[in-house]
């Protein structure tokens, strides 16, 4: 049988890249040029809330070094130091902002019991004490009536540990009992209002120490709470300004809740208001919530949009120390960490206040910075030494985006975003390649119950046999050697089957492990890519997918189009493809139906065979009917794969990330060759010059 074999871009993109076309396509840099902004210090988000914009959240965070630090409250650019957090100490803080209280106890393992629960929900718990009672809340929540809503699931997530207790609305109107000189006759004061059952705490404020009573999240709510404490004591109460500054203390029992364990708690009230943590010797503040890493500089806790917000504030060049080390592996060549370096510095300068509170923020989304562990030698040497230098052009600076590996041919703007830039084109990167250099290849065989899967080559040897249509015969070297459902070793993925010495299966297909430049995913039921294809596209989905086609590329070869069932697939711009595919590296991809195959016959005419259907197939010893599933089909470009019986889709792709811009492998491989680093910027970056102030 004649089976059709289309051109797919991974034959397309391979041809023409040679060194010598990269020599050609370095463009040369203009003679006259701005002067290259520059910056001392940087602000990085660790969490903020801007909503659809950026949104990572955590109720608290927990900060410590090894040195003391110092608590220092802002308001409108007015700073006082407060208090200090001593050498080694754990330190709890958070915002005065809108939250539930869920039940007060005196019974540990029933406050730890129920915080358990809730943290296996969206409603994040803060554990408190208060003397011998343990008090319990969620939170924190943007408006009042999030808030409710809260109370409403914490009801039912913590109902076995209520003990008819009901949770309630809590938020930051307070009434104040008064100033007292020292912390010993405030807590004397609060003491008395706590012995009532009323709610109240001590708090720092710039002014010294006060007692605020009461949590109220509304008018009415605190007018019930100034009738309770008026019975409580008679001291007249004021209620407080909600823009006055203040630390509210507290106990906090919720960092362990294997144990009972008590740390300092700062909650910051005062709409204006902000915390600056900060210390002298420069060895770091190490933050829990953020998987226990240590930044260099000062911590800034404020509130947004009734969330707590975390902003590291450090030396610009400290910052870039740990974003290259952390972006690139620090032992690649001095001129790709200094391409990586330049590049990185132009990306941050260019955001600006991108992030209102801050320049950038710490994942991928700016670029990964993960602190001091991802500072190297050779990194902080790549950073000193083109310190200052920046990608601009046309007397500005340029968003030096990038991406880890391009696949051997960079995108085109209109190819990720769907527009033009004349920063970026689609231009060949050969350097690629370097991603799989040291890697291992798999074999791609077929068992002989039908199924297939993936050998890597140190436990394959070929038998020497072959099957009538030339395809060779394998076997294993070690006993109980798994196939891998793809060309990668996954702890997470259950293998296909095991072989042992002697059995034998078909070699498909020999690949190059599945790396940031060459990959495979899937393959993908039509149940698999409806659940991951829901709420990416503004087209409506079919009840199932049984056919799915690439049906536009652009420059480079990336997707633009994508039909599912003969109905285009539409996405609000080309790279939503990646994450609407289950989260393909990149959207340079081919795809395989991989139950059934596509007949062209003599007179032209195109049929497709499932995996559940027979074709009648004529050879030389006569006609012959052939099911589908199990077939080992051969393209009309010598390719073999076999059909499975059930329906799926494969994803044979190149590249990883957007391919804008930079490719860091790209990059690697070019410094390989002997390209210095303003070479490699601008071969990525057109017509741009490499500048310092």
């Amino acid at each position: 049988m004649n089976i059709k074999g289309k051109k797919s871009f991974l034959r397309r993109t391979a041809a023409g890249m040679a060194a010598a076309a990269l020599a050609a396509s370095i463009w040369a840099a203009p003679a006259a040029h701005a002067a290259a902004p520059s910056l001392d210090t940087i602000r990085v988000a660790m969490f903020l809330d801007l909503g659809s914009q950026y949104r990572s959240t955590v109720n608290a965070v927990t900060l410590q070094s090894v040195e003391a630090l110092t608590v220092a409250l802002d308001n409108a650019g007015a700073q006082d130091a407060m208090t200090s957090i001593p050498a080694n100490q754990q330190t709890r803080m958070s915002v005065d902002s809108y939250r539930v209280k869920v039940l007060e106890t005196t019974d540990w393992k029933t406050a730890a019991e129920a915080a358990k629960k809730l943290q296996a929900t969206s409603d994040k718990p803060m554990l408190f004490v208060d003397g011998k009672v343990y008090k319990l809340y969620t939170g924190m929540y943007a408006s009042e009536k999030a808030a409710s809503d809260a109370a409403a699931r914490t009801a039912k997530t913590a109902a076995a540990h209520l003990n008819g207790q009901t949770p309630s609305v809590r938020g930051g109107l307070h009434l104040s009992a008064g100033s007292f000189a020292t912390e010993a006759q405030a807590e004397a004061a609060r003491a008395a209002y706590a012995a009532a059952g009323v709610d109240a705490f001590n708090v720092m404020t710039q002014a010294g120490y006060e007692v605020w009573v009461g949590e109220a999240a509304n008018a009415s709510a605190l007018a019930a709470v100034q009738q309770q404490a008026a019975a409580a004591a008679p001291n007249p109460l004021v209620e407080t300004n909600t823009k006055t500054p203040g630390l509210i203390l507290r106990r906090d029992a919720g960092l362990n809740l294997a144990a009972a364990q008590e740390v300092q708690h700062f909650m910051l009230s005062g709409e204006l208001a902000t915390l600056k943590v900060s210390g002298t010797a420069g060895t770091g503040i190490h933050v829990k919530e953020r998987s226990d890493r240590t930044y260099r500089g000062a911590m800034e806790i404020g509130k947004k949009n009734g969330q707590l917000y975390l902003v590291n504030e450090l030396p610009f060049q400290q910052y870039l120390y740990s974003v290259v080390g952390a972006e690139v592996p620090s032992s690649w060549g001095a001129e790709a960490l200094k391409a990586q370096a330049v590049a990185a510095r132009t990306y941050a300068l260019f955001q600006g206040t991108k992030f209102e509170v801050a320049n950038v923020v710490d994942t991928t989304l700016s670029q990964a910075y993960y602190g001091t562990a991802y500072e190297y030698p050779s990194v902080v040497q790549a950073v000193d030494a083109t310190e200052g230098e920046v990608v601009m052009k046309d007397g500005k600076l340029v968003e030096t985006v990038f991406s880890s590996n391009a696949g051997g041919m960079t995108s085109d703007p209109a190819e990720v975003w769907g527009n033009a830039n004349n920063v970026f084109a689609a231009v060949e990167s050969p350097g690629d390649t370097s991603a799989q250099a040291a890697l291992k290849s798999w074999y791609h065989v077929l068992l002989p119950s039908g199924l297939t899967g993936y050998v890597r080559e140190d436990n394959v040897k070929e038998t020497g046999s072959k099957t009538a249509a030339g395809l060779p015969y394998m076997t294993v070297t070690s006993k109980d050697t798994n196939v891998r459902p793809l060309p990668l070793i996954q702890s997470d993925a259950k293998p296909v089957a095991q072989m042992n010495p002697g059995d034998t299966a078909v070699v498909l297909d020999k690949v190059a492990e599945s790396n940031s430049y060459a990959w495979i995913r899937g393959p993908f039921t039509s149940e698999q890519l409806l659940a991951s294809l829901k709420g990416k596209t503004s087209s409506a989905l079919p009840s199932a997918i049984t056919s799915l086609t690439v049906t536009e590329r652009g420059p480079s070869g990336r997707v633009l189009s994508v039909n599912a069932n003969g109905q285009q697939l539409d996405v609000k711009y080309p790279d939503v493809y990646r994450s609407a595919f289950n989260g393909l590296p990149s959207t340079l991809f081919d795809i395989e139906p991989t139950g059934s195959y596509t007949v062209l016959s003599a007179n032209g005419a195109e049929s497709t065979v499932s995996s559940g259907e027979s074709v009648t197939v004529v050879s030389g010893n006569g006609s012959a009917s052939v099911k589908g599933a199990g077939t080992v089909i051969l393209s009309g470009e010598g390719q073999a794969r076999a059909v499975d019986s059930k329906a799926g889709f494969k994803f044979t792709g190149k590249g990883n990330g957007h391919g804008l811009g930079m490719s860091q492998w790209g990059a690697k491989g070019m410094a390989d060759q002997g390209y210095d680093y303003k070479q490699i910027l601008q071969h990525y970056y057109r017509d741009t010059i490499i500048t310092k102030e």
